[in-house]
């Protein structure tokens, strides 16, 4: 057999195990016995939203459990299939909706008009899901919680509509990311000279960010690898966003595979039209009170959006009431590094709008 043929051989194989890994077919919740829980809901649907077919799993063991509508981040990167590696338990206390935004994963469409992707759009699609999920389950409010990119289109949801949710969750919420990029480039650098990476060192000098939009392409292709080798990425343990998010997703079999190829159409597509408007403006500046409960859940170790300066901005953000809670062995997503310490603070303090367990 030449090596063309066995070269074609393993592609053959490859894609054979890809597509029986993409049944595309939502898990349901079952029992000991394999029978599905009464009461439970587990599924996959598409709504029209602004002109839209738009996509979310939405996911509970009781479906009269409190709604929680998770705003991924990004831009464009949903992060429901990472829950097969890193289980969240959120379904345990809520009925908890992944949406995929316009123009990711599974509501990507090449079809999709450029002029939508916009965040102003995002925050609007973001109001119409929040009215579908109250109307479809009988619910005066809901919860809402963003992370990351998500956690800027979140905030801006919260601010212009509080009436429709019970409080605001931000994890790993931005502030003004232009100046978190320049304070992870100045850790980056400094850690990479102090553990010997001379390679890396000079990659890093040779593509600063600076306090420009959008960041030089140098940069951006650097900031990835070097903040996951460092453990300052997506999670403490990720060193490589390949094995870490890439392989993952591609696992998951609640995808099929066409929706698996369009999660990195869409990353790609959401990241050209929304990255520079999202990192060059200041929410400090632009939302300075909310009328709700708000509660910041942030990594100690995340320099993807500084824990330091969310710190500095709950501090300074008005609301009736307001948590800031520290996870210590997390990076970028205490939702998957410290799923017992979100429910608890969940459960013992969201749930009842108030703020027991914030840090001093």
């Amino acid at each position: 057999m030449t090596i063309g043929l066995i070269g074609l051989f393993f592609m053959l194989l490859l894609f054979g195990i890809l597509f029986s890994l993409s049944t595309g077919n939502p898990i349901p919740f079952t029992d000991e016995n394999g029978i599905s829980l009464p009461g439970s809901i587990s599924e996959k649907i598409f709504v029209d939203i602004n002109g839209v077919r738009q996509g979310m799993f939405i996911k509970s063991r009781d479906e009269t459990n409190p709604v929680l509508l998770f705003v991924h981040g990004g831009p464009g990167m949903p992060e429901y299939f990472l829950t097969q590696k890193y289980p969240t338990d959120l379904e345990e206390n809520f009925t908890v909706v992944w949406w995929e935004q316009r123009g990711a994963g599974l509501s990507f469409s090449p079809d999709i008009s450029p002029e939508t992707m916009t965040i102003d759009q995002l925050v609007e699609d973001t109001l119409v899901v929040s009215n579908y999920l109250r109307n479809r389950f009988g619910k005066e409010k809901i919860y809402l919680m963003g992370h990351s990119g998500g956690s800027f289109i979140g905030i801006l949801a919260a601010y212009q509509a509080p009436e429709l949710y019970y409080a605001y969750i931000g994890m790993a919420q931005m502030s003004y990311q232009l100046e978190s990029e320049n304070l992870a480039y100045d850790y980056m650098l400094a850690e990479y000279k102090k553990n010997g990476n001379e390679k890396m060192v000079e990659k890093l000098e040779n593509a600063p960010p600076g306090m420009v939009s959008p960041l030089p392409d140098a940069y951006l292709m650097l900031r990835d690898d070097a903040m996951h080798r460092l453990g300052i990425g997506t999670t403490m343990e990720m060193k490589s966003v390949i094995s870490g998010i890439f392989i993952p997703s591609l696992l998951n079999k609640e995808y099929t595979l066409k929706e698996k190829f369009n999660i990195w159409r869409g990353k790609s597509f959401s990241a050209g039209y929304l990255r520079n408007e999202m990192f060059s403006i200041d929410l400090t500046q632009k939302v300075q009170t909310l009328d709700l409960p708000v509660y910041f859940l942030h990594g100690k170790y995340d320099y993807t959006c500084s824990y330091d300066m969310a710190n500095d901005y709950l501090d300074e953000l008005q609301a009736p009431v307001k948590g800031f809670y520290t996870f210590e062995q997390s990076a970028h997503s205490p939702i998957f590094e410290e799923p017992g310490r979100m429910m608890e603070i969940l459960q013992n303090d969201v749930l009842s709008g108030v703020n027991y367990l914030a840090d001093d």
